[in-house]
């Protein structure tokens, strides 16, 4: 998408908007927003730690090395994130931990763009609808060993997806997701590869629950941006009421969450990056003009 120069009408100069991610994470979004006029905020709600039984996720991984299975299947950045530990952790490459006869397949952009940039080739990745729907839709693959690993609260849509079509799936905890903040001696700290997440201007304020529920009950805030599913539950428990903000979701899995617990979902990225969400927000904005 095109990124308009920031004199540009596109209906975000102005307007406040709420990324539930930690700052670190929130960072490219919340640059990209500022370069279109909007004021972007923080509000971090869910971290990410290491599973407490590392046994089967270490086991697992020992099974890669050694090719035993034919798909690796990466469902989010934060697997990365993990992989990358772990590869740290045996004094290896990232790229080390999967055989070349072993396929990679992916869901996000971000995710590809990192894999990639380690020197691990992407065999598969959904295109139109980047979920673990967009990658069943066009896993074309009859049978062969699957190692999947996830967080503790992944959908089962997409191991019972792999298994309907025939894949033998492992399927093992590569994270916990925790409310925020993670302990410190748990939270993933992996970085991602320089240069890949492209961190640009200043860190974006961050607010306390208390904070943001002042700021949604007097109106201030114009929209709030949701990564998952768990992040739209925390969202529905911490503001009883989302008056005029707008709840924009990343994915059909969040939405659909969203919708179910009685939010109002007034738009979805198609796409799980920066410019996907901003598409989306200026699809809600883009008409009503800049606030006063």
């Amino acid at each position: 998408m095109p990124r308009p120069e920031p004199h540009e009408s596109n209906g975000l100069t102005g307007r406040r908007v709420l990324i539930t991610r930690s700052a670190d994470r929130a960072r490219p979004l919340a640059s990209l927003l500022s370069s279109f006029g909007a004021e972007p905020l923080v509000l971090p709600l869910i971290d990410f730690e290491r599973a407490g039984d590392q046994a089967p996720l270490d086991s697992a991984l020992d099974r890669l090395v050694a090719g035993n299975f034919d798909w690796l299947v990466i469902s989010s950045i934060t697997t990365v994130r993990v992989l990358l530990d772990k590869a740290a952790q045996r004094g290896v490459d990232l790229a080390d931990l999967v055989p070349s006869g072993t396929k990679v397949a992916t869901i996000g952009p971000s995710s590809r763009q990192v894999l990639e940039s380690v020197g691990l080739t992407v065999a598969l990745s959904p295109t139109d609808v980047q979920s673990a729907e967009g990658l069943l839709a066009v896993w074309e693959s009859s049978g062969g060993r699957v190692f999947l690993p996830q967080a503790d609260i992944a959908s089962p849509g997409l191991r019972e997806g792999l298994t309907a079509r025939g894949a033998d799936v492992t399927s093992v905890v590569a994270y916990n997701t925790v409310d925020y903040p993670a302990r410190p001696e748990l939270r993933l700290t992996a970085e991602l590869p320089s240069g890949v997440v492209v961190s640009r201007g200043d860190m974006p304020p961050t607010l306390s629950p208390d904070e943001a529920r002042t700021a949604m009950d007097v109106g201030s805030l114009d929209a709030v941006v949701a990564a998952s599913p768990s992040a739209a539950r925390r969202i529905a428990h911490i503001f009883p009421a989302l008056g005029t903000c707008r709840f924009i979701a990343i994915g059909r899995p969040t939405a659909a969450e969203a919708s179910r617990i009685g939010l109002t979902v007034a738009a979805t990225a198609k796409e799980p990056t920066p410019d996907g969400i901003v598409a989306a927000l200026e699809s809600v904005f883009a008409n009503e003009g800049n606030p006063q």
